[in-house]
């Protein structure tokens, strides 16, 4: 028993480790993931959004990989549907 208890013991900091990296590194970084892909996927049409390079625009159309932006009068850019980072706020001007 004293064998067993004295393993048990060896491995107990790689086991406490493992657990530090889950709740402090992989957990958040999952949610984190699962919150982006669920804006990504909400998108719609009118929308004003900011891209990853930090221009706003307003969504004029979008399909499943590919996001039509307008970011000032007669200008529209097309970009990756993973090139927008967040849904701006609705009081925000253009």
């Amino acid at each position: 028993m004293d064998e067993m208890t004295a393993t048990f013991a060896n491995f107990m900091p790689i086991i406490l480790m493992v657990l530090i990296f889950y709740f402090l590194l992989y957990r958040p970084q999952k949610k984190a993931q699962e919150e982006r892909s669920k804006m990504l996927d909400s998108l719609k049409v009118g929308n004003r959004v900011i891209t990853i390079g930090g221009i706003y625009g307003t969504i004029v159309s979008l399909t499943d990989e590919i996001v039509t932006v307008r970011i000032a009068n007669n200008v529209e850019v097309e970009m990756a549907r993973n090139a927008i980072n967040a849904v701006a706020d609705k009081n925000v001007s253009a």
